[in-house]
């Protein structure tokens, strides 16, 4: 097989797009990627396309959503700071955890920061494994150079308690038990801002924006093409 000029931009989308309803194929004749979204227009044109030339189209197997969430777990374990290792932890537990995560980071921009990095250099690897595997040869490296295996966390993650509790449920059952001692004249504002909190979650969720609060509100963070992958994940992790 020919080296072939790989659109590595286009390639690394791909590799990060785990969308049920996207598939990617490498054109092993220029190097370019060929898209394929169920219920566009040319979906049909684009598949049968592919159909008749197997040989000169190769699937791209992006990195599973269960991989990604791994790619979490890693970078929770690598996280210095107690308290947030914590926050994370909780985080990323149970169904929502892409999201929930990504929220939690947003308060820490250094560690957010840190963890766009290790997420690339997971993913560039990932390409890299991939390419070596299915023996293609290219005309020229990726912008991002060659990329080593990555390293294991020092510690183990611990994903429960001793008891088997999630994190989770333990930060619930600690929030009722703390409602229970404010005072009665307390709890129309502690209620109210717990629902404000709910409504923000499930705002977040729908991409709707959250609902008015007597609060000011921050703005939102720069976006970021790692944040568009999440709704997918959400729907192919831990299921």
């Amino acid at each position: 097989m020919p080296a072939i000029t790989v659109n590595w931009s286009d390639l690394e989308i791909a590799f990060e797009r785990n969308s049920p309803d996207q598939e990617s194929f490498l054109d092993l004749e220029n190097g370019d990627l060929l898209a394929i979204v169920e219920g566009e227009p040319d979906a049909a044109a684009r598949r049968a396309r592919v159909a008749n030339n197997p040989t000169r189209y190769l699937r791209v197997d992006p990195a599973s959503s269960r991989e990604q969430y791994r790619w979490m777990e890693r970078f929770v374990g690598t996280v210095s700071d107690p308290a947030l290792r914590e926050r994370l932890l909780v985080a990323i537990d149970g169904k929502g955890a892409f999201r929930r995560f990504k929220d939690v980071l947003l308060a820490f921009p250094a560690e957010r920061e840190r963890w766009f990095t290790h997420r690339s250099d997971l993913l560039h690897f990932h390409i890299q494994t991939w390419i070596e595997h299915m023996q293609i040869e290219v005309a020229a490296p990726p912008p991002w150079g060659k990329v080593t295996a990555p390293a294991e966390p020092a510690e183990t993650l611990v994903r429960a308690t001793p008891t088997g509790e999630p994190p989770g449920e333990i930060l619930r059952r600690q929030a009722t038990e703390l409602l229970d001692t404010i005072p009665a004249a307390e709890l129309p504002s502690a209620l109210a801002f717990l629902e404000f909190l709910r409504d923000r979650g499930v705002a977040s969720l729908l991409g709707l924006a959250a609902p008015a609060a007597g609060a000011p509100r921050r703005g939102a963070a720069s976006a970021r093409r790692d944040d568009d992958q999440e709704d997918d994940n959400e729907k192919l992790a831990l299921g």
